[in-house]
């Protein structure tokens, strides 16, 4: 189905809207922006309710039509979820603004300066599917760093999405924030309406599967920031602490398999492996947890299904856990960086000369040594929230907070200077003093 004319003049006058609105939340100050995001979190708590009834309806229907398992996961949104999102709405206000840090400060000549200062980047585009929570971690994080918004949820949580840009907007209807900074869409195909408004738009953000982020990356000319699969995977070293081993693995796979920085695979060291296996199998086990090894481990656990080369290669983001024996660290490592999404991977171990050799050698943006996978989080980090999960090489990389949102300027002030005086035989040299 393709949008119509008019429907397209419209998305294009809702771009216009949220560009303007973010020039002039981009001059704001920090306390104006503080106090906005009190005023979100105030009206989301004020619409808990309808929001949450919201998801409920969304709930119902995705199940009327058959959502798979992990996404229904994300889709639901409680009351103890909400009331975290809106603690980490509050400690987004409590972080350093972002906005006009001079990060270069340097006279060129005599009365010629030069800055370098942080700056918004100007209007958002965030693509999301399930999590409804996640459009108020996004919103939270846009207005403080100057920001605009437009954001499209999944289909299966468009009610949720609804109640809670409502709640949104209306909270910043009594602030310095113009509402329409922060816009929702509801169709898919604005979807690609919204990925050619490179007039408009500075950055897509989507958030999604592997093959759904590759398509907006070879459907848009706007700089895209996301992750693909989260292909995590946790290393049990020969010199692991048995008991800690355990703990981390379970927590890593069975405290929320849906999320992301779950793990997918769980690499054990020979040495150790007749020892650490059939304990963490028994334990996954009672957990419900599905083991498909490699031919090593079904040497020890022979009641577990064979895994196939597909299987490295899967986010399960379910109940499932693929289990192979290496032979050394160094095979550990090969393993991971060629069949790892770079998101994160962790090993276990008490030799610190391995815990060393991994961290530097892992390529992932988050490389942990003896805690869980699933501290891989915005607001773990202490970021009060995340756009997302960069898994590209280039920085920003892991969860996005604020300095992901933010670029810098050139500013330079002079009086009457000219370039040919630093230029020729006779040319005057520069100072280049830091103050």
């Amino acid at each position: 189905m393709t949008i119509s004319g008019e429907d397209l003049s419209n998305l294009i006058a809702v771009a216009k809207k949220t560009r303007l609105a973010a020039l002039k939340l981009a001059v704001l100050s920090t306390d104006a922006k503080n106090q906005a995001i009190e005023a979100i979190a105030q009206a989301l708590e004020a619409a808990k309710d309808e929001i949450l009834q919201a998801n409920v309806a969304d709930c119902e229907r995705a199940t009327t039509e058959g959502i798979a398992k992990p996404l229904y996961k994300r889709l639901q949104l409680d009351e103890h979820k909400l009331r975290d999102t809106i603690t980490g709405v509050r400690d987004v206000g409590k972080l350093p603004d972002p906005v006009g840090a001079v990060q270069i400060h340097r006279e060129l000549d005599t009365g010629l300066i030069l800055k370098r200062v942080t700056c918004p980047l100007g209007v958002l585009g965030v693509i999301f599917e399930a999590r409804p929570e996640a459009a108020i971690q996004i919103v939270s994080l846009a207005i403080k760093s100057g920001n605009g918004i437009i954001l499209k949820g999944g289909k299966e949580a468009t009610r949720s999405c609804e109640a809670i840009v409502k709640a949104i907007k209306q909270g910043l209807s009594q602030t310095a924030v113009n509402p329409d900074a922060v816009q929702l869409l509801t169709t898919r195909e604005e979807i690609l309406e919204l990925l050619k408004l490179d007039k408009y738009v500075d950055l897509i953000i989507p958030r999604g599967s592997n093959s759904f982020v590759r398509f907006v990356q070879e459907n848009t000319r706007i700089p895209v920031l996301g992750h693909a699969d989260g292909i995590c995977h946790l290393y049990v070293d020969k010199a692991a602490d048995i008991e800690k081993a355990i703990a981390i693995t379970v927590d890593a796979k069975t405290g929320y398999p849906a999320a992301c920085n779950a793990i997918e695979t769980l690499l054990v060291h020979t040495s150790i492996a007749e020892e650490f296996l059939p304990k963490i199998a028994e334990t996954l086990q009672k957990l419900n947890v599905e083991l498909r090894g490699d031919e090593h481990s079904r040497e020890i656990l022979s009641s577990i299904a064979a895994a196939i080369e597909e299987d490295w290669e899967t986010e399960y983001s379910d109940l499932i856990l693929s289990i192979k024996v290496v032979d050394s660290l160094q095979d550990a490592i090969a393993h991971i960086n060629d069949y790892g999404s770079k998101h994160t991977d962790a090993i276990v171990t008490e030799d610190a000369e391995a815990a060393e050799t991994f961290l530097a050698l892992v390529n992932a943006a988050g490389v942990y040594h003896n805690c869980s996978t699933r501290f891989a989080d915005g607001f773990r980090y202490g970021f009060g929230a995340e756009v997302g999960i960069s898994t590209q090489q280039m920085p920003p990389r892991g969860p996005v907070g604020l300095e992901g949102l933010v670029t810098y300027k050139y500013q330079m002030s002079g009086n009457g200077h000219i370039v040919a005086t630093y230029t020729g035989a006779d040319a005057k040299p520069f100072i280049h003093r830091d103050l």
